[in-house]
């Protein structure tokens, strides 16, 4: 059945095989570029701790003679002045290195150094400033697995991130075949993440975050771009390809350098525009061959890319520096900002389909084959992934580079795409498939053009 699906439809083939190898090449890449970020941390490391042990080689003492003119060099009189002479042991004549590092280790150790704090030997961190922790090394470059710990972190969080994603994403399509009633849908997922959070930090596990009327005011508007994006999102999934859907929000950097230029006044160089060019090209593309086309998902994909846009703008200049509450983590953050913008389109999700509309939808799926349980659970299953892999989102992208946060995320958007395909059998034409590729490929340089001129 293969082939003869294969010969039918050898056009398509060849396009899913195209870009199944194109997801191979940004996987390798993205692989690639946490392992030389994890590669150049161990070196680091490497560095600075042969840096700061100079004499623990293997080596008979070495006796260092210093001889000074009468006269210092013009550059050394005021320091040399300013220093005790007890306070500069290295520059003493005739001088055993070895005994003189011990010497300062068990003086760092006596002192309450970094080094005895996190369990390490004395002196393998900064020994003129034993109390820092900053010069501490944590590993020995020889002895350190191909793969450390920080690389086996980043592979299963982001993992669990495309995962969680293509689950959240394919669930949701889900629900809206069973239940066409997206504002409703929407509320019940961004509620869904209350009781998770809730037990958190009822059970102490997570730190309640303390906040006042007016940091609730401060949040208000990020909350609400949070929402409206997550709304826009389901609509366009409920309207069409969830493929369409990502290519649309993959314009979400011409809509941020729009808005910084209108609205902020604020332009980048002319390498950073000349991104944005596949970016539109690639979705005229997409949208022109696109199967599934229709002007709801389009708007509402597009709206949900603007809103995004918005809401990454407003957290950058409106909440930078201002008091935001006790105990508001990245993680309390967006746990506060689903809680409210669940509460904000309440009314309007009401209002739009209303008690009426959601009976008939439910009425509807039940004479279709669903059960009561298995309407809840698909709404509940979507909930808690949309609120888990955002939080796992957070966790990974925090550990990286913004050009692994750009090269990871394209891939991202490629593995849901290919997932949705799979799953839905969505039918995507060459010219669609070639426009999203290029829009995809535009987004991710657009991510690599911002941090290397910013």
């Amino acid at each position: 059945m293969t082939m003869v699906w294969i010969h039918q439809r050898p056009t398509a083939a060849r396009c899913r095989y195209g870009t199944f190898g194109t997801l191979m090449l940004l996987c390798g890449t993205a692989l690639l570029r946490l392992r030389c970020d994890a590669f150049m941390a161990q070196k680091t490391a490497g560095v600075l701790h042969a840096s700061r042990r100079p004499f623990a080689l293997q080596q008979p003492p070495i006796e260092i003679k210093l001889s000074w003119p009468t006269t210092p060099p013009r550059g050394m009189r005021g320091r040399l002045a300013s220093v005790p002479d007890d306070s500069v042991p290295f520059l003493e004549g005739n001088l055993d290195s070895t005994a003189k590092f011990d010497e300062v280790a068990a003086a760092a150790a006596s002192a309450g150094s970094a080094a005895v704090q996190l369990g390490r030997e004395p002196g393998t961190c900064d020994p003129f400033d034993p109390k820092s922790a900053e010069f501490c090394s944590p590993v020995d470059v020889e002895a350190s697995p191909f793969i450390s710990k920080r690389t086996g972190k980043l592979v299963l969080l982001f993992t669990l991130w495309y995962v969680l994603n293509t689950a959240y994403n394919i669930g949701n399509k889900l629900v809206l075949t069973a239940l066409p009633i997206p504002w409703t849908s929407a509320t019940i997922e961004l509620f869904f993440g209350l009781p998770y959070v809730g037990m958190l930090w009822l059970t102490r596990l997570r730190k309640t975050p303390k906040l006042s009327i007016d940091n609730i005011k401060t949040l208000a508007p990020s909350a609400f771009f949070l929402a409206a994006t997550h709304v826009g999102g389901v609509i366009s999934f409920g309207a069409g390809a969830i493929s369409f859907t990502h290519v649309l929000k993959a314009t979400e950097p011409v809509w941020t350098v729009l808005i910084s230029a209108m609205v902020f006044r604020e332009f980048l160089p002319l390498p950073v525009y000349a991104s944005l060019v596949p970016i539109i090209i690639g979705v005229a593309i997409a949208s022109l061959k696109e199967l599934s086309f229709s002007w709801v998902s389009f708007i509402a994909g597009t709206l949900s890319a603007v809103t995004s846009a918005s809401k990454a703008i407003l957290s950058k200049k409106v909440l930078d520096g201002k008091p935001l509450g006790e105990n508001l983590t990245p993680a309390n953050m967006f746990a506060v900002l689903t809680i409210l913008g669940c509460f904000m389109i309440l009314p309007a999700s009401l209002a739009i389909e209303g008690p009426s509309k959601v009976s008939i939808a439910w009425a509807a799926a039940r004479s279709a084959g669903y059960s009561a349980l298995h309407l809840w659970s698909l709404l509940g299953v979507s909930g808690f992934l949309y609120y888990i892999y955002n939080e796992v989102a957070f966790l990974a992208l925090s550990e990286v580079a913004p050009v692994t946060h750009a090269v990871t995320n394209t891939v991202k958007r490629v593995v849901i795409i290919l997932a949705s395909v799979v799953v839905f059998k969505t039918q995507i034409t060459p010219l669609g498939s070639l426009g999203s590729g290029i829009a995809i490929f535009g987004a991710m340089m657009y991510s690599l053009a911002k941090g290397r001129y910013k």
